[in-house]
């Protein structure tokens, strides 16, 4: 009787552990599926770390088209917020393909990307266009593969703009954030950012740069080459690094 009821027991346990695997499938699929976003567990380290994909254009106070491939801030930051808040995440990956989008919402997200104390990383493929610039110098040590592009170039203002003097003066104010931000986050100097930004002699019918992979990191705006193997090492050293500074710390 006893061995019947340990069976029992035994195949419970198991169902169970069955059922929280495919609630957890389940769940990490449905992150990937509307929010682009999924934890990554299964590494040599046992490290837990938060991927972040932002891709297609940066939405922002207004909705985009239900064709368009967005990334929302309002689904974005929260979970930025989680992983600072959360104990159980070690780090944070950025996977970067965009084209850009809403400077202020953009703009956001770079600076809650760079403020989370836990180590990060950005990689950027495909493409890392406009605001997705702040966006990819967000990170601890920022990659991007040699087949990416990174275009460099002013604000631009979609729809009706008034020429009257405050608002020139409000965007070159905004145009100031941007490049003190991108300057203050990677190696390149603020002088050197605005040549590579106000560039007349590269795009047919903008001004700005477009510079693929290795160039951005001869710029001095990303700081390595390389793909997702190598963000992750990287990720791997600078947790690490950090857990082990916190052991000896506790030594003391």
């Amino acid at each position: 009787m006893e061995k019947n009821e340990s069976a029992t027991s035994r195949t419970e346990h198991m169902g169970e552990q069955v059922k929280n695997r495919l609630e957890s499938e389940d769940t990490m699929g449905k992150l990937i599926t509307d929010y682009g976003q999924i934890k990554l567990m299964n590494n040599r380290f046992h490290h837990r770390i938060h991927l972040l994909n932002i891709i297609g254009e940066i939405e922002g106070h207004e909705c985009l088209g239900a064709q368009a491939k967005t990334s929302k801030y309002e689904h974005i930051l929260p979970q930025l917020a989680v992983v600072e808040d959360n104990d159980e995440i070690d780090g944070l990956l950025v996977l970067l393909n965009t084209v850009g989008g809403d400077v202020e919402a953009g703009l956001a997200i770079a600076e809650m990307i760079a403020s989370i104390s836990k180590p990060k990383v950005t990689l950027v493929l495909g493409g890392g266009h406009s605001i997705g610039v702040p966006l990819a110098v967000s990170g601890d040590v920022t990659f991007i593969v040699p087949s990416a592009t990174m275009v460099v170039h002013p604000i631009r203002m979609n729809g009706t703009v008034l020429g009257v003097r405050q608002n020139y003066e409000y965007i070159e104010r905004m145009q100031d954030r941007i490049i003190d931000f991108t300057a203050s986050h990677c190696a390149v100097r603020e002088e050197e950012l605005r040549e590579i930004m106000f560039n007349t002699k590269e795009l047919t019918k903008d001004i700005g740069s477009v510079l693929v992979g290795r160039q951005a990191v001869e710029r001095g705006i990303i700081d390595r080459v390389g793909g997702v193997h190598r963000a992750l090492d990287c990720l791997y050293d600078l947790i690490n690094s950090k857990k082990n500074s916190k052991i000896s710390e506790n030594d003391f």
